[in-house]
């Protein structure tokens, strides 16, 4: 099965299942002499996990991670590091009444239509499990980009139709502890109350909700991206676009950009350089030593108990109601997974661009 893969460089492989007997990756191009730990990937895989959020699903992994190779007394030694992560809490029984029926809003109709056959134990390997492993190997690429002076954090923006009030958002370092002051990573302490009122009732009624999560990148250098193909916005986007619930993603102004005039859209200089950042840090592609900002803009979990009309493998007419252990909207839980995506492709292209130029 390909597409497995991203990077050049700095190149990461995940693998897995969610209901197989694990997951996991193989990050390949690590340069030697970092630190790493267990206890290092452990943390970020807790953030990831199912919380106390009213959106959280009940499955509880302990999604333990073990290194099986590449590290030696502490330090990674420059060969692949893989990284496994057991399924101990999966209940395939589950899902034997929707094996042959079309979930609305799944992977799968198209996984069966691609190769002929699917996994229906939870979505196999379109599951959201499977970015469980994603998040295990951007730690890897965080503590690469943090020796360059990178720092990737994101947050929830928004929830449905409710979002921050950036006037009481902190800056500089503060942000990060502040979003990991509640549970939704949101960075507005007041918008997190209603977000989390309204997941609950829309969980008892049945449904679900998507929203918006923001990162940003400091401490980038200016120079990092590849023309033309591998442009760093492009190669950000498509990071992020292969994460699955996430539909849209924009940089700097975004969408917005299409209403405004050149005037408003072009970042003037002065000798001190850049005034504003209507392009997000990235200017043709390349980082321009600004912020980069993103937002990443997630459908609603597509498992709902509300009544919904699909097919089965047959054809035939079926009218379903999905009941178990599901997420109502992915955030928080996708927050990390944002972070660990553009984790890896900073560090690919920071080690590209060592290579770059002598």
């Amino acid at each position: 099965m390909a597409g497995n893969q991203i990077g050049s460089v700095f190149r990461v492989t995940t693998w897995g299942e969610s209901h197989g007997a694990a997951l996991g990756a193989v990050v390949d191009g690590c340069p030697a002499g970092i630190e790493l730990a267990e206890a290092d990937i452990q943390q970020a895989l807790d953030r990831r996990k199912p919380s106390a959020a009213v959106s959280s699903t009940t499955r509880r992994e302990k999604d333990k991670v073990e290194i099986l190779s590449g590290v030696f007394e502490g330090r990674t030694t420059g060969t692949p590091v893989s990284l496994l992560i057991r399924n101990s809490d999966a209940a395939s029984l589950a899902y034997d009444e929707l094996k042959d029926v079309f979930r609305p809003g799944q992977g799968d109709y198209t996984y069966l239509k691609k190769y002929g056959i699917r996994d229906w134990r939870g979505g196999g390997r379109a599951s959201g499990r499977e970015t469980a492993a994603r998040v295990a190997a951007g730690v890897i690429a965080e503590k690469v980009i943090a020796a360059a002076g990178m720092e990737v954090v994101a947050y929830t923006q928004a929830i449905g139709a409710i979002e921050i009030d950036r006037a009481k958002m902190p800056s500089g370092k503060d942000l990060c502890s502040k979003v990991r002051e509640n549970i939704l990573f949101c960075p507005d302490s007041k918008a997190a109350a209603v977000m989390e009122k309204k997941l609950a009732a829309v969980r008892k009624e049945g449904d679900s909700l998507g929203g918006v999560v923001e990162v940003v990148v400091r401490g980038c250098p200016a120079g990092l991206g590849e023309p033309v193909f591998d442009k760093m916005d492009a190669d950000l986007a498509k990071a992020l676009m292969s994460i699955g619930s996430v539909k849209a993603v924009e940089i700097g102004e975004g969408f917005a950009v299409s209403t405004m005039e050149g005037s408003q859209t072009n970042d003037q200089m002065s000798p001190g350089g850049f005034m504003t950042n209507h392009a997000g840090g990235i200017l043709a592609g390349i980082t321009t030593g600004q912020e980069i900002v993103m937002r990443v803009y997630c459908k609603p979990i597509p498992s709902i108990a509300k009544a919904q009309q699909t097919v089965d493998s047959r054809g035939v007419q079926r009218s379903i109601q999905i009941q178990g252990r599901h997420d109502n909207c992915v955030l928080p839980r996708i927050v990390p997974v944002c972070e660990a995506m553009v984790n890896i492709v900073l560090a690919d292209h920071w080690l590209r661009q060592r290579a770059a130029k002598l």
